[in-house]
């Protein structure tokens, strides 16, 4: 069987002007790096402001589990299905993290037959959009420094400084360091810390921006640190946010690149649901929308984190409307949340696909919630047998949600005709009433009650003392009325990755609440979420290499 990365060095792709031109773009609109990538000018989608949109799906999945589930597969499947049946779709994703693909992952451009191209390049330093979000990132914890070197003009208190540096790496070494060491000529000795990139709060600003004087604007509002008399910070304070900018130029520009059968894609933004929204820029889906009658975008992790972020975050500031939402899953993802150990999942067991098909149930209840009509997604695996197929398929027809089998994977295109078949269908006859799940003016606790309550399940809600003091200090300073970022496990609905399927009798502890004022929400912590993961035992590092010829292997 071939690699991914076999499978898409063998891939015919089409000059990157070529694939531009089939959505009416002129080569005087893009910014090529080198003949298979290429960013579009935000001109394209000014000259494009009058033109109605198409129709916006959203493709989520159940919680992620060892066995998988291919939500960036389905996607990019999806889009090229669509294209088989005549409609015009491009796919709009997420740029991936060097973290994750040199450490867990080892590459998120798809999989099999449905990946976008050229592979290699977009898992590594792309068009670097991740450096100049680093960069800048970097800048403002230079200027911040620098400040209190100088004198200290603000009264910046050193022990209250939030603003950590980044880095698109996972290493665990530098969750906390101290900097400044070595006398004075070095600067201020003080605690500090580095997140992963796509943790920062300057992805998040990059993702939701408009434009770049939108991107300026954010910049200035992030909170970096607070006086010793407890107010806040400012970027704008610090004067860094034209720098900022100027940094982040290029990278606004949307990305263009193609699948394996040449259908446009358009990947732009970070990843990391947690922390930042989880999904592709705001520019580029909009962007997406001009160009296309099917714009097929996805959300970060399980649905209860990625998809929710998405409707309460991204298209309420967006005003966006999805028109539909694919839920992805495997028979055997179900059967893992049913109870079934690694070596057990390729065996028929009825028992342990219900058990774990409530955690389905649960995503598609959510979806609803939204007004958002659902469409299952069952990646197929050799392994399924037709009683278990025909298990998911009968349930989800009585929940009220659309199900079809993708073979994506193993068929690209051909394999995904059935399920853009199903979408066309639903998309063009069900109509979508999306709303956002809660009014942004409610109080912060109650809009983490409703996600908790509706979203995961959960009985309730628990603050710790800490955490109330610090909601009573962000009601106090008029950051309260703005949407939450849950920053949760993505395995369980709970806050435990353990408690698999579909929870009950359980509550959510908040731990703390930490302000994006430039990204506009507040991100609540639960649980043991990390800002900058560690790399597993045997890390996708240690089988990637390059060999004399140029090849490249290890990736997927």
């Amino acid at each position: 069987m071939k690699t991914d990365v076999q499978i898409a060095q063998e891939a015919t792709m089409l000059p990157i002007n070529e694939v531009a031109a089939k959505l009416g773009i002129n080569d005087d609109k893009l910014i090529n790096y080198g003949k298979y990538k290429a960013k579009i000018s935000l001109d394209v989608l000014e000259e494009l402001k009058d033109k109605p949109d198409g129709k916006l799906i959203l493709v989520t999945a159940i919680n992620p589990t060892p066995a998988g589930e291919g939500k960036t597969t389905t996607n990019i499947g999806l889009s090229m299905g669509l294209n088989k049946i005549g409609k015009t779709a491009i796919t709009a994703i997420r740029e991936p993290s060097l973290g994750p693909s040199f450490g867990v992952k080892g590459g998120a451009a798809g999989g099999g037959y449905a990946q976008v191209v050229p592979m290699e390049d977009i898992n590594l330093h792309f068009t670097g959009d991740f450096h100049a979000i680093t960069t800048s990132n970097n800048l403002i914890s230079a200027l911040i420094d620098n400040h209190l070197q100088q004198g200290n003009a603000l009264n910046i208190d050193p022990r209250r400084i939030v603003w950590k540096r980044v880095l698109d790496m996972n290493d665990r070494a530098l969750r906390n360091v101290v900097v400044g060491l070595g006398g004075k000529p070095n600067g201020v000795p003080r605690e500090d810390g580095f997140d992963i990139t796509v943790a920062s709060e300057i992805m998040a600003i990059f993702c939701l921006s408009k434009d770049l004087e939108d991107l300026k604007e954010r910049v200035g509002n992030i909170i970096v640190a607070y006086k010793y008399d407890g107010s806040p910070v400012f970027v704008k304070d610090i004067q860094a946010q034209g720098a900022v900018a100027l940094l982040m130029k290029d990278a606004m520009d949307p990305n263009l690149v193609q699948t394996l059968e040449n259908t446009p894609a358009l990947i732009h933004g970070g990843p990391f649901a947690n922390i930042a929204h989880g999904c592709n820029s705001m520019l580029a889906t909009k962007l997406s929308l001009k160009l296309a009658e099917y714009t097929i975008t996805e959300a970060g992790f399980g649905a209860d984190l990625g998809a929710e972020k998405f409707f309460d975050i991204k298209a309420r500031f967006g005003d966006l409307k999805p028109d539909a939402a694919v839920i992805v899953a495997t028979v055997r993802a179900l059967k893992h949340h049913g109870g079934a150990k690694k070596e057990e999942l390729g065996t028929e067991n009825l028992d342990q696909l219900a058990r774990g098909f409530e955690n389905l149930e649960k995503h598609i209840e959510n979806v609803h919630k939204f007004g958002v009509p659902a469409i299952v997604a069952i990646n197929k695996f050799p392994t399924d047998t037709e009683a278990e197929l025909n298990f998911v398929l009968q349930r989800c027809k009585e929940l009220g949600a659309e199900a079809v089998l993708s073979e994506v994977w193993g068929k690209g295109g051909e394999g995904g005709i059935e399920m853009a078949k199903k979408l066309v269908e639903v998309a063009e006859r069900k109509t979508s009433n999306f709303k956002p799940l809660y009014d942004v003016n409610e109080s912060i606790k109650a809009k983490i009650e409703k996600i908790a309550k509706e979203i995961y399940g959960a009985d309730g809600v628990d603050f710790t003392k800490s955490c109330q003091k610090t909601i009573a200090n962000i009601e106090k300073m008029g950051f309260d009325k703005m949407p939450i970022c849950m920053a949760k496990t993505q395995y369980s609905f709970s806050d435990d990755p353990n408690l698999l399927g579909r929870p009950s009798g359980f509550r959510i502890t908040v731990r703390d609440i930490r302000i994006s004022a430039g990204a506009g929400f507040l991100v609540a912590l639960t649980g043991d979420v990390m800002t900058m993961p560690g790399l597993p035992k045997v890390p996708a590092a240690n089988n990637i290499d390059i060999l004399p010829s140029g090849e490249i292997v290890g990736l997927f």
